[in-house]
């Protein structure tokens, strides 16, 4: 190719330079987990020594056991039904038949490179993490787009930072199962929705509000993205050092594993800005 040739533009960005923030969690035996999904283990079963090569070389490996939504991970549309009915109005009796998705499994989902946009709630309010069991409003929202002086649009992903990550080390305290979780309402979510967002997410156990020994019987907000509006969810975020850098707007990275007839898939997701 001709030296003169002009450079994409996408590669020109990242040839100029770019930093990767993590967003995730990482993944260890005993990380929280909702009460709904098996938790996530995994242990060594072989050591190095455990057998060694004939040129002195050896290997590890290791053994995971983990529900798909367990630590961070996004929702495949085949994850929620209503009334029997998937995104799109598809049988979800059906599409599970076998044991697997035949429909909207996880491994249709895509791969996001995306404008991001961090709406810092928590920070709107002045507070490192919000009280257990609050609801995000639109107002807080729209507030959250104000001071970050931008705002979700078509095709973009949404974070809504409610400062929870910083309870992700203590299990009872994030899981909270009596004092709730901080989380969207639905009017919260029907705002984002009606902004053509792609995909949202969020530093918590169900992204949504959880009210005060409520649990997880009813998810209303889950209903309305995944089902009504065919919008992807993420949960178990981490998104203090995107908030501590000052990052509102950014290049959102994504990459699902492709797991056929899944309702979810664990991922690592980052936020791409000039370095």
């Amino acid at each position: 190719m001709s030296q003169t040739t002009a450079r994409d533009p996408l590669l020109a960005a990242v040839a100029a330079g770019v930093r990767l923030i993590e967003l995730g969690q990482p993944f260890f035996t005993g990380m929280p987990c909702s009460p709904n999904h098996p938790g996530f283990r995994m242990t060594l079963i072989r050591r190095h020594g455990d057998m060694e090569r004939p040129d002195g070389g050896s290997a590890a490996n290791e053994i995971i056991v983990t529900g798909g939504h367990v630590g961070t991970h996004i929702d495949a549309l085949s994850h929620v039904s209503h009334c029997g009915e998937l995104h799109g109005g598809i049988d979800a009796a059906e599409a599970q038949k076998g044991g697997a998705f035949s429909a909207l499994g996880a491994e249709t989902l895509p791969g996001l490179l995306r404008r991001g946009v961090l709406l810092d709630v928590a920070a709107v309010h002045g507070v490192p993490t919000l009280p257990a069991g609050y609801g995000v409003t639109v107002a807080d929202l729209e507030a959250a787009a104000e001071r970050a002086g931008v705002a979700p649009g078509e095709g973009d992903v949404a974070l809504i930072r409610t400062g929870w990550a910083r309870n992700f080390g203590d299990a009872d305290t994030y899981l909270s199962k009596a004092a709730g979780v901080p989380g969207a309402t639905v009017e919260a979510a029907r705002w984002l929705a009606a902004r053509g967002i792609v995909a949202t997410g969020a530093d918590t156990t169900a992204y949504e509000q959880i009210p005060a020994g409520a649990g997880h019987a009813v998810l209303p907000v889950h209903r309305l993205l995944l089902v009504e509006n065919g919008i992807y969810i993420m949960e178990h975020l981490n998104l203090e050092d995107l908030a501590e850098q000052g990052v509102h707007e950014f290049a959102f990275v994504l990459a699902p594993l492709r797991i056929k007839g899944g309702t979810g898939s664990p991922v690592r997701p980052l936020a791409a800005v000039s370095a």
